[in-house]
Protein backbone atom coordinates (compact mmCIF):
# COMPACT_ATOMS: atom_id res chain seq x y z
CA UNK A 1 0.00 0.00 0.00
CA UNK A 2 1.46 3.29 -0.67
CA UNK A 3 2.08 5.90 1.58
CA UNK A 4 3.51 9.64 1.82
CA UNK A 5 5.80 10.57 4.70
CA UNK A 6 5.04 13.89 5.70
CA UNK A 7 8.23 16.23 7.11
CA UNK A 8 9.13 20.24 8.59
CA UNK A 9 13.29 20.85 8.89
CA UNK A 10 14.16 17.15 7.92
CA UNK A 11 11.90 15.89 10.85
CA UNK A 12 9.01 13.43 10.24
CA UNK A 13 5.58 14.42 11.41
CA UNK A 14 3.42 12.17 10.19
CA UNK A 15 2.83 9.43 7.77
CA UNK A 16 -0.41 8.30 5.99
CA UNK A 17 -1.40 5.14 4.14
CA UNK A 18 -3.03 5.83 0.76
CA UNK A 19 -6.25 3.54 1.34
CA UNK A 20 -8.73 5.30 -0.47
CA UNK A 21 -8.86 6.33 -4.17
CA UNK A 22 -8.55 9.81 -3.69
CA UNK A 23 -7.23 11.00 -0.85
CA UNK A 24 -7.15 15.43 -0.05
CA UNK A 25 -4.64 17.56 1.29
CA UNK A 26 -5.11 20.79 2.34
CA UNK A 27 -5.25 23.21 5.56
CA UNK A 28 -8.94 22.84 6.16
CA UNK A 29 -9.72 20.22 8.78
CA UNK A 30 -12.10 18.16 6.23
CA UNK A 31 -9.24 16.98 4.50
CA UNK A 32 -8.01 13.81 4.75
CA UNK A 33 -4.22 15.07 5.35
CA UNK A 34 -4.23 18.15 7.40
CA UNK A 35 -1.71 20.17 7.38
CA UNK A 36 -2.34 23.56 9.45
CA UNK A 37 -0.29 25.97 7.71
CA UNK A 38 -0.72 29.62 6.04
CA UNK A 39 1.09 28.26 3.10
CA UNK A 40 -1.11 25.61 2.56
CA UNK A 41 -4.10 26.43 0.64
CA UNK A 42 -7.71 25.46 1.96
CA UNK A 43 -7.78 22.27 -0.38
CA UNK A 44 -4.55 22.00 -1.90
CA UNK A 45 -3.90 18.94 -3.63
CA UNK A 46 -4.77 15.14 -3.91
CA UNK A 47 -3.54 11.57 -4.30
CA UNK A 48 -5.42 9.66 -6.80
CA UNK A 49 -4.94 5.88 -7.21
CA UNK A 50 -5.46 4.57 -10.66
CA UNK A 51 -4.66 1.45 -11.25
CA UNK A 52 -1.45 0.86 -10.06
CA UNK A 53 -0.62 3.84 -10.08
CA UNK A 54 -0.99 6.95 -8.15
CA UNK A 55 -1.20 10.38 -9.20
CA UNK A 56 -1.37 13.82 -7.67
CA UNK A 57 -3.45 16.76 -8.45
CA UNK A 58 -2.84 20.32 -7.59
CA UNK A 59 -6.47 21.63 -7.04
CA UNK A 60 -5.83 25.33 -8.27
CA UNK A 61 -3.67 26.10 -4.60
CA UNK A 62 -2.46 29.40 -3.70
CA UNK A 63 1.48 28.29 -3.53
CA UNK A 64 1.52 25.42 -5.88
CA UNK A 65 2.45 21.88 -5.53
CA UNK A 66 5.98 20.69 -6.41
CA UNK A 67 7.06 17.52 -6.83
CA UNK A 68 10.84 16.75 -7.41
CA UNK A 69 11.41 20.86 -7.41
CA UNK A 70 9.29 21.37 -10.22
CA UNK A 71 5.57 22.67 -10.23
CA UNK A 72 2.96 20.04 -11.51
CA UNK A 73 -0.68 20.27 -12.03
CA UNK A 74 -1.12 16.31 -12.45
CA UNK A 75 1.92 14.00 -11.78
CA UNK A 76 2.08 10.17 -11.77
CA UNK A 77 4.31 9.43 -8.77
CA UNK A 78 7.14 7.42 -8.53
CA UNK A 79 8.55 5.55 -5.55
CA UNK A 80 10.97 8.19 -3.60
CA UNK A 81 9.62 11.59 -5.80
CA UNK A 82 9.83 14.27 -3.36
CA UNK A 83 6.25 16.44 -2.61
CA UNK A 84 6.88 19.88 -1.80
CA UNK A 85 4.15 22.08 -0.57
CA UNK A 86 4.83 24.70 1.76
CA UNK A 87 7.80 24.29 4.09
CA UNK A 88 6.70 21.01 3.77
CA UNK A 89 8.12 18.08 2.53
CA UNK A 90 6.15 14.47 1.63
CA UNK A 91 7.89 11.56 0.59
CA UNK A 92 5.82 9.24 -1.55
CA UNK A 93 6.53 5.19 -0.76
CA UNK A 94 5.13 3.08 -3.49
CA UNK A 95 3.73 -0.27 -2.32
CA UNK A 96 6.57 -2.88 -3.12
CA UNK A 97 9.48 -0.91 -1.11
CA UNK A 98 10.44 -0.05 2.97
CA UNK A 99 6.62 -1.17 4.12
CA UNK A 100 8.91 -3.15 6.80
CA UNK A 101 11.51 -0.76 7.43
CA UNK A 102 9.28 1.98 8.00
CA UNK A 103 9.72 2.66 11.22
CA UNK A 104 13.22 3.40 10.74
CA UNK A 105 11.69 6.77 9.10
CA UNK A 106 10.53 7.92 12.40
CA UNK A 107 14.19 8.41 14.05
CA UNK A 108 17.86 9.56 12.19
CA UNK A 109 20.25 7.05 11.79
CA UNK A 110 22.98 6.05 13.97
CA UNK A 111 25.33 3.73 13.72
CA UNK A 112 23.45 0.29 12.94
CA UNK A 113 20.47 1.74 14.08
CA UNK A 114 20.05 -1.38 16.82
CA UNK A 115 20.19 0.97 19.98
CA UNK A 116 17.79 3.87 18.62
CA UNK A 117 15.42 5.13 21.31
CA UNK A 118 11.79 5.15 19.82
CA UNK A 119 10.43 8.70 18.25
CA UNK A 120 9.04 11.11 20.78
CA UNK A 121 7.25 13.74 20.98
CA UNK A 122 5.81 16.71 23.38
CA UNK A 123 2.57 17.81 23.61
CA UNK A 124 1.55 20.74 25.17
CA UNK A 125 -1.58 20.65 27.53
CA UNK A 126 -1.96 24.56 29.13
CA UNK A 127 -1.09 28.05 28.29
CA UNK A 128 -1.12 29.68 24.99
CA UNK A 129 0.74 26.39 23.16
CA UNK A 130 -2.27 23.73 24.08
CA UNK A 131 -2.78 21.12 21.49
CA UNK A 132 0.77 21.75 20.08
CA UNK A 133 2.60 18.85 19.51
CA UNK A 134 6.71 19.11 19.60
CA UNK A 135 8.93 15.84 18.00
CA UNK A 136 11.51 15.21 20.17
CA UNK A 137 14.44 14.89 17.69
CA UNK A 138 17.96 16.14 18.89
CA UNK A 139 19.79 14.55 21.53
CA UNK A 140 19.44 17.00 24.35
CA UNK A 141 16.26 19.03 23.97
CA UNK A 142 15.42 22.10 26.74
CA UNK A 143 11.89 23.28 27.87
CA UNK A 144 11.26 26.19 30.08
CA UNK A 145 11.91 29.80 30.77
CA UNK A 146 15.56 31.07 31.09
CA UNK A 147 15.90 32.54 34.84
CA UNK A 148 12.61 30.75 35.83
CA UNK A 149 12.87 26.91 35.69
CA UNK A 150 14.64 24.81 32.46
CA UNK A 151 14.95 21.08 32.29
CA UNK A 152 16.34 19.03 29.75
CA UNK A 153 15.08 15.53 28.21
CA UNK A 154 18.15 13.67 27.20
CA UNK A 155 17.82 10.87 24.37
CA UNK A 156 19.70 7.41 25.71
CA UNK A 157 20.19 4.31 23.88
CA UNK A 158 17.03 3.01 25.16
CA UNK A 159 14.75 5.50 26.17
CA UNK A 160 15.14 9.51 27.23
CA UNK A 161 15.15 11.12 30.45
CA UNK A 162 14.40 14.45 32.68
CA UNK A 163 16.72 16.63 34.81
CA UNK A 164 16.41 20.25 36.07
CA UNK A 165 19.38 22.21 34.44
CA UNK A 166 18.64 25.81 35.57
CA UNK A 167 16.19 28.06 37.41
CA UNK A 168 14.52 28.42 40.97
CA UNK A 169 10.95 26.68 39.93
CA UNK A 170 11.49 23.22 40.60
CA UNK A 171 9.91 20.80 37.41
CA UNK A 172 7.24 17.95 38.24
CA UNK A 173 6.92 14.98 36.81
CA UNK A 174 3.14 13.31 37.86
CA UNK A 175 3.18 15.77 40.55
CA UNK A 176 6.48 14.65 42.05
CA UNK A 177 9.54 16.94 41.79
CA UNK A 178 12.38 16.62 39.68
CA UNK A 179 16.06 17.62 40.63
CA UNK A 180 19.25 17.23 38.63
CA UNK A 181 19.45 13.62 38.75
CA UNK A 182 17.80 12.22 35.43
CA UNK A 183 14.60 10.31 35.71
CA UNK A 184 13.48 7.95 32.81
CA UNK A 185 10.46 8.86 31.12
CA UNK A 186 7.61 6.72 29.69
CA UNK A 187 4.81 7.58 27.62
CA UNK A 188 2.13 9.36 29.35
CA UNK A 189 4.29 10.77 31.39
CA UNK A 190 2.78 14.43 32.50
CA UNK A 191 5.40 17.40 33.37
CA UNK A 192 4.76 20.56 34.56
CA UNK A 193 7.52 23.26 34.34
CA UNK A 194 7.35 27.04 34.44
CA UNK A 195 3.83 26.96 34.94
CA UNK A 196 3.52 24.27 31.97
CA UNK A 197 1.71 21.15 31.48
CA UNK A 198 3.40 18.87 28.88
CA UNK A 199 2.50 14.88 28.41
CA UNK A 200 5.75 12.73 27.11
CA UNK A 201 4.62 11.03 24.66
CA UNK A 202 6.66 7.57 22.63
CA UNK A 203 5.61 6.41 19.38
Amino acid sequence: MPKMVVSIDGVVIKEVQLTKERTTLGRRPYNDLVIDNLAVSGEHAAFVIEGEQTLIEDLNSTNGTYVNGKAVRRHALANGDQIEIGKYKIRFVGETQETPAAATLHTKPAGDGAHEAPAATIEVLSGPAAGREVPVTKVVTTLGKPGVAVASITRRNHGYALALVDGEAVPTLNGEPVGHEPITLKSGDVIELAGTRMRFRLH
